[in-house]
């Protein structure tokens, strides 16, 4: 019997009728003598609800609270999916992520997964239950109830597949797969086969909503193979895997551009030893998450003797910009910065592939269709296999048609 572990997402569980279809889905997979353990989110809506409520009680609540709190919103769709299994007579068992054997750290509402140790899983299904997950959650070694941040369910499914060696790991959403740029912005897009561990990390760390980053470090490091798919549908989804040689004959596998940006420009740094240092060291301990960074030629002040100064410009989330106020104007009241500019209303388009590994001249292709579009270039990053550009919000989905049309991303999968 193969055991898989299926994920469903908020949308897949939105409403009751939508969790007896997942019940009707879930059903038909045991009865084909598959073995299953299935994580869900809590129903859409259900977590923004109790934010709600919880705010309107205290304008900065307690993070222990709220873990405690949001954690029954995962734990109510557990229940309620286990019954109408029940109800269709599958033996089925509902469990919090702690029953389930899923230890983290201390870190409230954004806990790192620190163990997982699924005896209990493992008895219900050796006893032929379907075991229901609430994912999004655990609890720390001394009992106390944690949330896994964003994407928590699906870190969940994954660190549960990962330990109980699941033949795959299934996760199901609004959408049947990962698409070569949101069809949203470009409605050529076209659905992906196949995708290695690092294109989909690099995609989902640069706008691509369909999985978070981390879930996808995961996946790589504990060899998870997983699949992005529909819940609406029986069409085949996304695979992601480690990434296979015929996979390096699509150049660029997929455009994603990541809204609602900031950037940041410390004018006159001084040129010295330690100085960045400190200033990044502080900006990670404030807890301000940086991205794209640049710094420029240094050069001398004024005349004979004077010290070298640097501009450094970086990019932030724009809801992070007013902690990166706070936090940099007492490096320019001391002197270690001339002038701070901060600039909102910016947008960073990337194109990812493994296949630039072994190409060359894509960066020059990609700088050419945007100047060919009117996109004006703001900043750029490159890495192995990603090159990413900074651009005026306004222009992103503009570029992003722009370089999905420069590469042919929207004719069958790998022609270039």
């Amino acid at each position: 019997m193969v055991l898989l572990v299926q994920k469903y997402g908020g949308t897949s569980v939105a409403n009751l009728e939508r969790i007896q279809k997942v019940a009707d889905r879930v059903a038909e997979s045991r009865r084909k003598g598959n073995r299953l353990v299935v994580v869900v989110s809590a129903m859409s809506g259900v977590t923004d609800g109790l934010l709600k409520m919880a705010r309107e009680l205290c304008k900065d609540p307690s993070e222990r609270e709220m873990d405690l709190l949001l954690a029954t919103g995962e734990q109510t769709t557990t229940a309620l999916l286990a019954i109408a299994l029940q109800s269709r007579g599958v033996e089925a068992v509902a469990m919090t992520g702690a029953q389930a054997g899923i230890v983290t750290d201390g870190t409230h509402t954004k806990a790192r997964i620190a163990n997982v140790t699924p005896r209990a899983v493992q008895s219900h299904l050796k006893a032929g239950r379907v075991v229901i997950v609430a994912g999004f959650q655990g609890q720390t070694m001394e009992g106390q109830i944690t949330t896994l941040g964003r994407g928590g369910s699906d870190l969940t499914a994954i660190a549960l597949a990962a330990v109980l060696k699941a033949e795959r790991c299934e996760i199901y959403t609004d959408v049947d797969g990962v698409y070569t740029a949101d069809p949203r912005t470009e409605p050529q897009a076209k659905k992906i086969g196949e995708i290695s561990y690092d294109e989909m990390l690099e995609l989902a760390s640069t706008g691509a909503k369909v999985m978070q980053a981390r879930s996808v470090e995961f996946a790589k490091k504990f060899g998870v193979v997983f699949e992005v798919r529909s819940s609406f549908n029986g069409l085949r989804g996304t695979m992601v895997k480690e990434e296979a040689k015929s996979m390096e004959r699509v150049v660029v596998r997929g455009v994603s551009l990541e809204k609602s940006q900031a950037k940041v420009t410390l004018v006159g740094v001084a040129d010295r030893p330690g100085v960045a240092a400190k200033l990044f060291t502080g900006i990670a301990k404030a807890g301000i998450n940086v991205d794209m960074i640049v710094q420029n030629v240094s050069l001398p002040t004024g005349g004979k003797g004077s010290k070298a100064q640097t501009d450094i410009t970086f990019t932030v989330p724009r809801e992070e910009l007013p902690k990166a106020r706070k936090f940099l104007e007492p490096f320019r009241r001391a002197g270690w910065v001339k002038q701070i500019v901060f600039q909102e209303g910016v947008a960073k388009l990337s194109v990812v592939g493994i296949g630039m590994r072994s190409h060359s001249g894509v960066a020059a292709q990609l700088f050419r269709a945007l100047a060919a579009a009117g996109v004006n270039i703001q900043m750029i990053s490159t890495s192995e296999i990603k090159i990413t550009v900074v651009v005026d919000e306004g222009m992103g989905a503009k570029a992003v048609r722009a370089a999905h049309r420069e590469f042919r991303l929207g004719g069958k999968e790998g022609k270039r």
